[in-house]
């Protein structure tokens, strides 16, 4: 007797604990740790000792107009231990709002307990080489410009039991408002840019703008920005809106619209003080976009899971996302030889530590401010229970999305939706949100079927399909243990896939790469079998021409953040090629009738994976197995 399918309500209720078991296990990974979490701020003590001595120097950056600059640190203590550790607060006053100020506790007993208030970087001391032998040591922190002042605490206890026992003098900017940090996206047109930065001016203090001019053009364009902000009260839960809360500033953006394609544009950044007088950021560059369909050479970089890679080895995030550091020097250095970033979801890893979306908005600055920076949502940005979302998971720590979708723009109808299109000359791309629901009757899933129908093939035959979780093929470890290889109801974008004919699907989520053969349905496409030695690399398909019948997926959560292997046993048959390195997709449209898709490594640059596509229009409209509405025989 055949098994009997589930009532509906069963089987959805079983569906919702399979994916609320998935992401316990994701977001239980010690991957996943903040180190920031690790510090129990909420047991810290002012014990304040007066034969401790910190000191930071020097104590004003910014004078020539820089944006970051490093601060020595130097500091003694009596009796050196490996759980004295040194920390950056701002504002400066920390200490204070324990309850008592460091000279009411100058004798050494204990204050109350608990400071409210997290570092936004630390170091162990015994980092430094000579301080558990003699007590005194240096090291060097960059800081860069968070609109108040800083001061260094130097704790003893380690991490569970941190006595706060000196305070350093204040260090702050000369400009502690001054705007930075500027980032480009495409806006709602083609021919439109965004410009977003980041700045202490509220609306009442200034005016912010941006002058821009094309190269050749004598005088310039001044184009105001908007202004948007969050408060505690926009965010979801613990540490966001706790510990971890710290006043984002100003976010500001600029539609630089009518662009002509392919010129290149120089812009800066300001504000306009009720005096008339003008506070500058830096000045950059762009290159405007590709009328959609021009046949020109366009490269596009595509990866997930980056965080942030600090130069000077603080938060021991060397640890926490071991490759940002490595693929963002790479990504600087190959600037050159792309025209824009997707880079979907999983971006800062701040996982409610809010500081640290400055942080990592200064460390893709010299990309972001160059080639439009487009981002997706991921979990670690959005997911948090009872918010609406579709997973009920806490891997956002709170955040519930909301600095994400301010801190950066995308020309989404509805930033707290963070699905949209972008056309890119041969391209189209079309970005989803794997953390609403994306099954059919959705919002999303509508909205997805109109984006892909609305490319022009003959015009835009590279069609994509960008998000954040693996909705389509993966050998990950833990989805092969959940049986699905891939995100649980993930493949009900299967057929949206196979009608529009998408080329190609790129996530991120699981940080290895992965890439299938085309397929449909489990099956490769491509007439492909298993081989015992097709084993990726030189043994994998690397060319696919004429009508290929199906979508390729590529997992490429290979920015920064741990790697992890892959599913024990045999490879399935539509897996054809495995990378456990650092890296990112980058895909080169060379025409109409060819695309090359490369995994390029950060620690060398080479790509160690690649494949072409080549076909003419008619291979994109021929039928294949469920591509073709049904059709008449008659004459």
């Amino acid at each position: 007797m055949g098994a009997r399918a589930l009532p509906p309500l069963l089987a959805a209720a079983v569906a919702a604990l399979v994916m609320m078991a998935a992401a316990a296990v994701e977001d239980a990974t010690p991957d996943n740790v903040q180190p920031l979490s690790t510090l129990k701020m909420q047991a810290a003590r002012v014990a304040m000792d007066a034969a401790v001595v910190i000191h930071a120097s020097p104590d004003v950056l910014g004078k020539n107009g820089e944006d970051s600059g490093w601060v020595t640190v130097n500091f003694t203590a009596p009796a050196p231990s490996s759980g004295h550790w040194v920390a950056l607060f701002s504002p400066a006053d920390f200490s204070l709002s324990v309850g008592d100020s460091p000279s009411a506790n100058a004798a050494g007993e204990d204050g109350p307990a608990g400071l409210p208030q997290a570092p936004i970087k630390y170091m162990f001391a015994n980092i430094s080489p000579s301080f558990m032998s003699s007590g005194s040591g240096n090291m060097s922190f960059l800081v860069i410009n968070q609109r108040s002042d800083y001061a260094f605490g130097l704790f003893s206890g380690g991490k569970d039991n941190p006595k706060l026992i000196a305070v350093s003098n204040k260090i702050s900017f000369a400009n502690p408002k001054a705007p930075v940090s500027p980032r480009l996206s495409q806006g709602k047109e083609w021919n439109e840019m965004a410009v977003t930065w980041t700045s202490g001016y509220s609306i009442s203090e200034a005016y912010p703008f941006v002058e821009w001019r094309m190269k050749g053009e004598e005088s310039p364009k001044l184009t105001p920005a908007g202004t948007l902000t969050y408060t505690r009260r926009h965010l979801c839960g613990k540490p966001a809106n706790a510990e971890g809360y710290r006043d984002p500033g100003f976010i500001h953006t600029a539609f630089l619209k009518d662009l002509w394609p392919n010129r290149e544009y120089s812009y800066q950044i300001a504000h306009e003080l009720p005096d008339g007088t003008v506070v500058r950021g830096k000045s950059s560059t762009f290159r405007a976009s590709p009328f959609p369909g021009q046949d020109s050479v366009q490269r596009i970089v595509v990866f997930g899971d980056m965080g942030i890679g600090p130069s000077d080895g603080s938060n021991e995030l060397a640890g926490f996302q071991p490759g940002a550091k490595v693929t963002t020097d790479r990504l600087i250095k190959d600037l050159p030889n792309y025209d824009a970033v997707f880079h979907i979801g999983d971006l800062s890893y701040a996982n409610g530590f809010l500081a640290q979306w400055d942080q990592f908005a200064a460390q893709i600055e010299p990309i972001a401010s160059k080639v439009p920076y487009m981002v997706a949502s991921g979990n670690h940005e959005r997911t948090y229970q009872d918010t609406g979302g579709f997973y009920n998971g806490n891997d956002s720590r709170g955040e519930c999305g909301v600095p994400a979708e301010t801190y950066f723009y995308v020309p989404a109808a509805n930033r707290g939706k963070f699905w949209y299109a972008a056309d890119y000359g041969m391209f189209r791309f079309c970005v989803g949100d794997t953390e609403h629901d994306w099954r059919p009757g959705s919002e999303q899933h509508a909205f997805l079927d109109g984006c892909f129908a609305a490319a022009d093939r003959k015009h835009q035959p590279w069609l994509v399909f960008a998000a954040h979780r693996p909705l389509g093929y993966s050998s990950n470890d833990f989805y092969a243990a959940e049986g699905t290889f891939s995100e649980p109801m993930g493949r009900a974008l299967q057929a949206l896939w196979q009608r529009h004919r998408v080329d190609l699907a790129v996530y991120g989520h699981v940080h290895n790469y992965e890439r299938t053969c085309p397929v449909y349905e489990s099956t490769c496409t491509d007439g492909r079998k298993a081989k015992d030695d097709d084993k990726g690399g030189s043994g994998s398909s690397s060319s696919y021409s004429g009508t290929v019948g199906g979508t390729i997926h590529v997992v490429a959560g290979t920015g920064g953040a741990k790697l992890r292997g892959y599913a024990a046993g045999a490879w399935p048959q539509w897996s054809v090629a495995r990378d456990e390195s650092y890296g990112y997709v980058k895909l080169t449209a060379e025409s109409h009738a060819t695309l090359r898709v490369e995994f390029i490594h950060s620690d060398d640059g080479a790509a160690h994976d690649a494949f072409t596509i080549s076909r003419d229009y008619k291979d994109v409209l021929a039928c294949t197995v469920d591509s073709c509405a049904p059709h008449t025989l008659a004459s």
